[in-house]
């Protein structure tokens, strides 16, 4: 059962500032692009609509170390810290080679929504949740 899940990107022209360093909202799109490619690795997809459920996010976070800039290739490290029942706690790292530029966090609730559309908080449907293990601390230190 997978608690890590990695992609490998280059940074676009687009998303960076005049400075010419990637814009800072982007490592929320790069933190999203992991999340999303993690559950497909798992056979599903964030708003499963077989299972009926979504994910909305309920906090996020990241810290910023170093700039990434147009054509740096960034590997976007996602680690599950935490979960429980009806949510995930993700970190992510950022690397350029072997620095750390950054480190975010997500924490996201499992929802279905009613006949009227009404998002309401529900258990990790068990298909998803055996797939799915908290990495080691050894892990996220």
């Amino acid at each position: 059962m997978p608690s890590e899940f990695t992609i490998t990107r280059r940074v676009e022209f687009s998303e960076t500032d005049m400075a010419g360093i990637v814009h800072y909202a982007n490592f929320f799109r790069y933190m999203e692009a992991a999340e999303h490619a993690f559950f497909r690795s798992l056979g599903t997809s964030i708003v499963d609509k077989v299972l009926h459920v979504g994910w909305p996010r309920v906090h996020a976070e990241c810290d910023y170390r170093k700039p990434l800039r147009f054509e740096d290739e960034v590997t976007v490290r996602l680690l599950v810290t935490a979960k429980n029942a009806r949510s995930l706690r993700y970190q992510f790292r950022f690397l350029r080679g072997d620095e750390e530029v950054a480190r975010g966090a997500l924490t996201v609730v499992c929802v279905s929504r009613d006949e009227h559309g009404e998002m309401k908080a529900t258990n990790i449907p068990a298909a998803i949740a055996d797939r799915i293990e908290v990495a080691a601390p050894d892990q996220l230190a």
